[in-house]
């Protein structure tokens, strides 16, 4: 009687993938990840002009760069979380 149960194992085949700068250049997600952090960035200065802008006699783009600021970053959080990809 044979106790000993033969391990029978297969080869395991790894294509190489196709990784680099042009892929991702050419991804679907920085395309849609660029378009929110813009949308962003403009809607965080609009916030920033129609509400602290009307305020001022005169402003610098300085006076304005945490608004467009926040905004970029809301775009690019809207497209990379995790419940944008379906992964909550």
């Amino acid at each position: 009687m044979n106790t000993r149960q033969e391990i029978k194992f297969k080869k395991l085949e790894i294509a190489p993938e196709n990784k680099g700068i042009n892929k991702l250049i050419k991804s679907q997600h920085l395309r849609k990840s660029l378009i929110y952090i813009l949308f962003g960035a403009l809607a965080g200065f609009g916030f920033f002009y129609f509400t602290e802008a009307r305020q001022l006699q005169s402003w610098v783009f300085s006076d304005s760069i945490s608004s467009v600021f926040m905004g970029a970053f809301l775009g690019f959080f809207i497209t990379n979380s995790p419940c944008a990809r379906n992964r909550c």
